[in-house]
């Protein structure tokens, strides 16, 4: 389980290497996802919701039809965490 280690600089520019698709933006990991519809967003957030759960570490994300942007961060550390890196690897695994 990961225990909250802030990531900055370089080890942040590594763990975005092996996160294809995301980027820092204001201070967060950020990513959007394009689906075929409403459907197959709503689908691919359901099944994300297992990971938040188990992680107990919760997205900003929002869904518009066939779009969905989600937003990580660790507010109480003030930016990003092992666990934001670590959801954000599991959410590319959902995607595939």
């Amino acid at each position: 389980m990961p225990s909250y280690i802030k990531i900055e600089g370089d080890a942040l520019s590594r763990a975005l290497a092996a996160l294809p698709g995301w980027e820092v933006v204001e201070g967060k990991l950020h990513r959007a996802f394009k689906f075929k519809d409403f459907s197959e967003a709503l689908g691919f957030m359901a099944r994300v919701a297992l990971d938040v759960h188990q992680l107990d570490h919760h997205p900003e994300w929002s869904n518009v039809y066939s779009r969905v942007t989600i937003d990580l961060v660790t507010h109480f550390t003030g930016g990003i965490t092992d666990l934001d890196v670590e959801l954000a690897g599991r959410i590319n695994k959902i995607v595939g």
